[in-house]
């Protein structure tokens, strides 16, 4: 009976494998295909969706645990940007996300074995688990043109910390995101909402953002923050 039970169990985990790779490979070549420059073609997408209901569908059944980090971060993060992209293909042409009600809250997705909404995912899932992880901000994409740019691949668990590192590091040196005038810092709103993330160590504001920054802004800048613009990041 213990034979019988441990075979059980290794062809499970060997199913659950097997299914992990073939969503993060599927999702790696989705991305790769339908963003470019931080930008979703989401027309394109919504003449071709049954590649993204596919790996969806994938996701649906895999449920990673927490305890292993790199699993649980690169499946959740992966979900959630392939959930905000279903949720805009469904509800195409939309010129925003703000524009598709309950969009954040309300809107469920099957994936990892539960019905979620996008704030779940974030909220719950990885900051609940992962509370001194602020680079998960600049890797989740809410569609908007104010988000930090999307990735054109998907993030893994044997290179999410380099992934995160990299992704962190591109947004804070983009010019488009961090403005520099010249007596004023200006911010995305981002900073304002989620603060205490950023500042969960004892760092302020801008020696989080300095840490990450090729050129480091003078700390005598005042800080300002430029309004968050909830146009659609479409291609």
């Amino acid at each position: 009976m213990k034979h019988f039970t441990f075979l059980i169990f290794f062809f499970s985990a060997f199913l659950s494998a097997q299914n992990q790779a073939e969503f993060l490979n599927k999702a790696d070549n989705f991305f790769r295909t339908y963003v470019e420059n931080g930008k979703v073609n989401y027309a394109e997408i919504k003449e071709n969706s049954n590649e993204l209901k596919e790996i969806l569908n994938l996701a649906k059944s895999f449920n990673p645990d927490p305890s292993n980090s790199d699993n649980f971060k690169a499946f959740w993060v992966n979900a959630y940007n392939l959930a905000v992209i279903d949720g805009i293909v469904k509800g195409y042409p939309v010129s925003s996300p703000l524009d598709i009600k309950g969009f954040f809250d309300e809107e469920l997705h099957s994936l990892g074995q539960q019905s979620v909404t996008l704030d779940k995912i974030e909220h719950e899932i990885l900051f609940d688990n992962f509370p001194s992880e602020a680079r998960f901000h600049f890797a989740l994409v809410c569609a908007a043109k104010s988000c930090p740019p999307l990735a054109s691949h998907a993030y893994r668990p044997e290179k999410i910390e380099e992934q995160l590192e990299q992704q962190t590091r591109k947004t804070l040196n983009d010019p488009d995101f961090i403005k520099i005038e010249k007596n004023k810092l200006l911010l995305s709103e981002i900073f304002k909402w989620y603060k205490n993330d950023f500042t969960i160590n004892g760092a302020s504001l801008l020696q989080y953002i300095n840490s990450y920054r090729e050129n480091k802004i003078p700390e005598d800048k005042n800080i300002d923050f430029y309004d968050y613009d909830w146009g659609l990041n479409e291609l």
